[in-house]
């Protein structure tokens, strides 16, 4: 007895979706590191708000893993959980050594915009599958992650790092 055997989606269909939750999953792994790496490490002007958001951030991406993980296992897949898989077949790199609040705020919109790229193509796959569940929860996904990119451009805009001004005293 199987899961899918009862949702009544095609197995093949729901076999990209797996696939695209997977590599979602990798990115949403390497993602969350790279923010706790943030959440540590980043200093300099508008500290004190940027280490909440980046926990923020990171609290919500570890929600995302287990709902990607969990909704993989529904359709008949298995979640990878290493991380050097994860390595192997992220769009999103790790990265080590980022102290400087500006250069953080670029790289974290940059991982925002590669997120929305993956989650817009599962969406597409789990139309196309009749998988109303994750469209759904993609469609949650982007709602949050575009006001997020909202907001952090917005917010750099008025604390006057637009200019590619590092925010930590260095150009």
């Amino acid at each position: 007895m199987r899961t899918l055997d009862f949702l009544g989606l095609d197995e093949k269909k729901v076999q990209n979706v797996v696939n695209g939750l997977s590599g979602l999953l990798a990115d949403l792994q390497v993602y969350y590191t790279n923010l706790r790496g943030f959440h540590w490490n980043v200093s300099g002007r508008n500290f004190y708000i940027m280490h909440q958001k980046y926990e923020e951030f990171y609290n919500d991406a570890a929600e995302k893993i287990d709902e990607v993980a969990e909704r993989m296992l529904q359709l008949g897949g298995v979640p990878e959980s290493r991380f050097s898989e994860y390595l192997k077949v992220s769009d999103i790199k790790e990265v080590a050594g980022i102290g400087c609040g500006g250069e953080a705020r670029d790289m974290l919109l940059g991982w925002l915009k590669s997120l929305i790229e993956k989650e817009r193509k599962v969406l597409a796959l789990a139309t196309e599958a009749g998988d109303d569940v994750t469209v759904s929860l993609m469609s949650d996904y982007l709602k949050g992650q575009e006001k997020a990119v909202w907001m952090l451009v917005a917010y750099s805009k008025r604390h006057g790092q637009d200019s590619g001004s590092c925010g930590c005293g260095n150009k």
